[in-house]
């Protein structure tokens, strides 16, 4: 009988949100409740996506949450913790999938969504090269290294071996500051510059440093303090 009421209630809630989906004014415990439905069969969700939310405090703490803390929440299971954590690389490639389709990418703003897209949900911080024709078709997004910058060596023979690899003409390299601000730091200038130098060995253009924090970015290369860099 108690598996026929919560058949019933998650059939009710599924249909409902294929007929009008999810807005902002839905509680989050519902959003949570209905995902919990994929991974914690025969069971009411609801407690559970409280208790979620009562410990990481927002949808987005939760997804952000370690596993090892996921899981010592009564009812979430390591298939739970997997299904919380396929969220965001599912919406960072479906952000980055929509950009893609531009063909060629003739400004920075083009660029930059992109890359946001790419960067979503990042809480460390991530170096990546994009790679261009001379056209301004791009040729590939490699991710290099993850952790600070300040404390991760970039390695430049490895953007030289990926920029070869991909046959770039010009690149942009960008990074992420999770929590922080996008505003580039005295580190951030000289692995610019260092990776300049690098690239100008194999005439191969370094057109800009994205610097990304949260849904803002600079462009080192239209700023006028570090213009000079590309120049």
């Amino acid at each position: 009988m108690e598996e026929s009421v919560h058949s019933g209630h998650r059939e009710r809630v599924r249909q409902d949100f294929l007929k009008n989906g999810f807005n902002e004014d839905t509680p989050p415990h519902k959003i949570i409740e209905m995902l919990l439905f994929y991974s914690i069969p025969r069971k009411d969700t609801n407690v559970t996506a409280h208790e979620l939310l009562n410990r990481f405090g927002s949808i987005a703490g939760i997804i952000d949450a370690p596993v090892e803390q996921l899981v010592k929440v009564p009812g979430v299971s390591m298939n739970t913790a997997a299904l919380i954590k396929l969220i965001m690389p599912i919406a960072r490639r479906y952000l980055s999938d929509k950009s893609a389709n531009v063909d060629k990418y003739t400004n920075i703003d083009d660029i930059c969504r992109y890359l946001m897209g790419r960067y979503a949900g990042f809480n460390k911080e991530v170096f990546s090269v994009t790679s261009f024709s001379g056209s301004g078709r791009m040729l590939g997004f490699d991710i290099l290294s993850t952790g600070s910058i300040s404390e991760v060596n970039i390695s430049t023979r490895e953007v030289i071996e990926t920029v070869l690899k991909r046959q770039a003409v010009c690149v942009i390299i960008a990074h992420n500051h999770p929590g922080g601000v996008a505003v580039p730091s005295k580190d951030d200038v000289d692995v610019t510059e260092n990776i300049k130098s690098a690239l100008n060995h194999i005439s191969v253009r370094l057109l800009d440093h994205i610097v990304i924090a949260g849904d803002d970015y600079v462009s080192m290369a239209q700023s006028r303090i570090f213009k000079y860099l590309f120049e």
